[in-house]
């Protein structure tokens, strides 16, 4: 104890009369333009190494800094100690966002985000899991255990727990997130919409459309919801475009279609919506139909894009060949020296498609270690910026998804 007791007797008066460092000389001005010049993840981690530091890093100064854009990986529990793997593009290096420190629940995944808030579903329950026969097949069942939907700032620490859903939304619902803490959980039925500044509940809004809403995106420049249905037969899928305003989720659902698109919904192969970049557009990417055949293979991954405000499509990027052979395993046949594969030959693997906001990465079982990742070119004049990814950490299967999280310094609403 007499060690720890940390008496004014024990100090080191030769450490004691050290002058303070010459940063501590800086006119509070100087110190601020300096400071601005980190990026968030940097400044958050300088708060702790002095008082200085501590106090000129305040939140409200934190608040000034530019978002740091991240690829957040979605993994259905996190490992590493409560931490989610992220990626740094204008880095191009691989990151841990610590969550143990602020969140107390073990198990969560990540499911959307908008401007510095990320929302999680968390497993709320601490209790042992019912065991007898008459509750294995309740909501609650060990298979599905209770959920609550959460919005957090991994940057500032803090964290809030939304008004509870039923386990339904969470085992089928898709999470939207728009700006001032406007959230949207839609299923094949009904839709869920939550508002701080409201009423502070969630409210329930019926959806008219034929299907179950595919890829679903929230376009933000649009103030509207954007999802893909099959109109189409059990035997052949007929995709369509369908819009919702933000302001009339409850029977404003309605089809988004010119005569002038012709075809345009029939050449991709299992479409998928994101959004581009500023929300001003609408990507919609799948595998480039070699044939309008039912059992066509494709011969690579075509993205087009829809102007929200001319209402055209174009084609704003096609895969490399060279990049789409590795999805497909003609790479791997290749090194190996062995007979081409079927599945391979025809090109009709599955790729995982994620991101937002102008910029898509991609994932397949093929491809272990590595993303492709496709960055939206602003002035249209060529097809996107095509590029690896490698050393993606996580599972060994090589199948990952995500989303794009704008990391901010700000309260929660």
């Amino acid at each position: 104890m007499a060690a720890g007791s940390g008496s004014d007797s024990d100090s080191d008066p030769a450490a004691d009369s050290q002058p303070p460092p010459p940063i501590h000389h800086l006119p509070p001005d100087a110190l601020h333009n300096v400071l601005l010049r980190l990026q968030l993840r940097d400044a958050v981690v300088c708060r702790p190494v002095s008082r200085l530091f501590n106090d000129t890093l305040s939140p409200q100064f934190l608040a000034l800094l530019p978002t740091l854009r991240l690829l957040l990986l979605r993994h259905p529990r996190p490992d590493g100690g409560g931490c989610l793997h992220a990626f740094d593009p204008a880095r191009r290096h691989w990151l841990r966002l610590p969550f143990a420190h602020f969140l107390p629940y073990h198990s969560f995944s990540p499911v959307a985000s908008s401007t510095s808030l990320l929302y999680l579903w968390v497993e709320t329950s601490t209790s042992p899991p019912p065991t007898t026969a008459s509750s294995s097949s309740s909501s609650t069942s060990p298979a599905h255990p209770p959920k609550s939907l959460a919005v957090c700032n991994p940057f500032a620490g803090t964290y809030r727990l939304l008004p509870p859903l039923g386990s339904a939304w969470a085992r089928h619902g898709t999470v939207l997130a728009g700006p001032a803490g406007t959230v949207l959980v839609l299923t094949e039925l009904a839709a869920l919409s939550y508002t701080p500044s409201g009423s502070a509940k969630w409210m329930k809004h019926p959806l008219s459309l034929p299907s179950k809403p595919r890829s679903p995106i929230l376009a933000s420049a649009a103030a509207a919801v954007f999802a893909l249905c099959d109109v189409g037969t059990p035997w052949r899928s007929q995709w369509k475009l369908f819009s919702c305003p933000l302001a009339t989720l409850t029977g404003g659902w309605a089809p988004v279609e010119r005569a002038a698109w012709g075809d345009v919904f029939e050449i991709l192969k299992r479409p998928r919506l994101l959004a581009g970049a500023g929300g001003r557009r609408v990507l919609m990417i799948g595998g480039l139909r070699s044939s309008f055949a039912m059992d066509a293979p494709c011969s690579t991954v075509l993205i087009l894009r829809l102007d929200l405000a001319t209402m055209e499509w174009d084609e704003a990027g096609r895969m490399p060949p060279n990049m789409y052979r590795c999805f497909t395993g003609l790479c791997e046949a290749a090194s190996q020296s062995n007979g081409m594969p079927t599945a391979a030959a025809g090109g009709n693997n599955k790729v995982k498609v994620f991101g937002g906001d102008g910029k898509v990465w991609f994932a397949g079982k093929r491809v272990r270690g590595k993303l492709a990742m496709w960055e939206e070119d602003e002035t249209g004049t060529s097809g996107g910026k095509w590029d690896w990814v490698d050393g993606v950490p996580g599972y060994s299967d090589g199948v990952y998804r995500g989303f794009v999280f704008d990391g901010g310094f700000t309260a929660i609403p």
